[in-house]
């Protein structure tokens, strides 16, 4: 199928966290079929506990009834039209109620269509170019060229973006301070793989306004994650403007852009108008799961069940003799796979071998954690046995040395590093 595939489609896959680049080469699955609840089936019919949830939008589970309700009913009034419909008021409504941050709302069908539209409002507010870049923030020019994958990105497109390093105020002011009056925003992940230290976001909001340029959060994935106002609303501190997407709808396309009611004025001066924006379905499967999101208070589920999850797997871990090789890094509703050279084997090694163990054992895993409202006792049962196994596994291939050698289909490269590493 693979083969099929890849005849039409370059990678044989839209998404690069799909493809076969970051999977154990040859040994794992490439292609699903169908999910439920925490689980899903692959086009052979093996059946996994599923840790990817989508890359982290389905939140409450595949197959959620009241959001698969909610699509059914708009399927038969309609799905695209001529006009604007109330379910934007409705969604639009419903964040500047749980969001901080969120005065006024636009949507898009992305993470990246609203990360773009932040970059955007705060140019023309501000009528500054540069921008300052801290995380993974899409693929579009302003962010890939800031990157080693920027084939194809204008130099002086890549010039006005700025890469800092998380936790480094002093960096930022260095920056803005050597261009000064020159940035139109920072735009930052609150947090990713590295919890803030104490202080450090709302430090990081004044610094930035005091060089007169707006800050950014990117949401998109601690959005309805860590609080249903986000991180923004966990940690306590409200930025100018902040990009939504994922958790928002459990898998069905749609992004948020919010903010200030002044920035997001510039709305109606600035291009950012798209034909699927206010596309129905997609807007009443959000409000069905941002209703579900508050009633059932799945936040806290998600930091709960990913806190056990983290502490029993780190408990393996140390068990099997692997605490300077693997780990989890990161918070409780999105912990991050962590891994590290060893004498018997690479980094990459590591993982290759570990992702395909797990797999094996019934769960498919790439990168991270990612905890969803339907895993339940059962699938968390097989994910720590998954580990168990996995984890023993590995610390014997270590032990016996050239790990990187004996892995014949070979090793699982990322695609650029864009976070601190482990």
């Amino acid at each position: 199928m693979i083969a099929r595939a890849e005849a039409v489609i370059p990678l044989g896959s839209q998404t690069f966290s799909k493809s076969r680049l970051q999977l154990p080469p040859g040994e794992a699955p490439l292609f699903l079929t169908h999910g439920d609840g925490g689980r899903v089936w692959d086009v052979d019919g093996n059946e996994y506990v599923d840790m990817v949830s989508g890359l982290l939008p389905v939140v409450l589970g595949y197959r959620d009834p009241e959001v698969d309700w909610a699509v059914r009913r708009q399927l038969d009034r309609g799905i695209s039209f001529s006009l604007a419909t109330e379910l934007e008021s409705d969604l639009a409504e419903r964040l500047v109620r749980l969001v901080p941050s969120a005065e006024m709302v636009r949507f898009g069908k992305n993470g990246t269509d609203a990360t773009s539209a932040c970059i955007r409002l705060s140019r023309a507010f501000t009528g500054r170019d540069r921008i300052a870049l801290c995380g993974y923030h899409g693929w579009q020019d302003w962010y890939v060229g800031a990157t080693t994958r920027n084939r194809g990105i204008p130099q002086a497109v890549s010039e006005l973006s700025h890469t800092v390093a998380y936790g480094d105020l002093e960096a930022v002011d260095r920056l803005m301070s050597q261009h000064r009056g020159e940035f139109a925003c920072l735009i930052i992940e609150p947090t990713n793989i590295v919890d803030p230290p104490e202080g450090y976001l709302e430090a990081l909001r004044q610094l930035v306004h005091r060089h007169g340029a707006l800050l950014v959060f990117d949401e998109v994935i601690t959005g309805f994650r860590w609080a249903l106002g986000g991180a923004q609303a966990h940690f306590g501190v409200t930025p100018d403007l902040s990009a939504f997407g994922k958790a928002m709808a459990n898998g069905l396309p749609i992004s948020a852009v919010v903010g200030r009611a002044d920035v997001m004025a510039e709305m109606e001066q600035i291009f950012f108008s798209s034909t699927f924006g206010g596309e129905a379905i997609s807007l009443a499967g959000a409000i069905a799961t941002v209703d579900k999101l508050e009633r059932e208070n799945v936040p806290e589920i998600l930091w709960r069940k990913g806190a056990e999850l983290m502490a029993e797997t780190r408990a393996i871990v140390t068990r099997h003799g692997l605490d300077d090789t693997l780990g989890l890094v990161g918070s409780a509703p999105w912990a991050v796979l962590s891994y590290r050279d060893h004498v018997g084997g690479s980094a990459a090694a590591v993982k290759t071998l570990f992702l395909r163990e797990m797999i094996a054992a019934g769960v498919l895993i790439n990168a991270s954690h990612n905890v969803s409202f339907a895993h339940n006792r059962a699938d968390m049962a097989r994910v720590l046995s998954a580990w168990e196994h996995a984890a023993g596994v590995l610390a014997l291939e270590v032990a016996r040395g050239d790990l990187d050698k004996r892995l014949h289909n070979g090793l699982i490269r990322p695609v650029f590093q864009v976070r601190p590493s482990a």
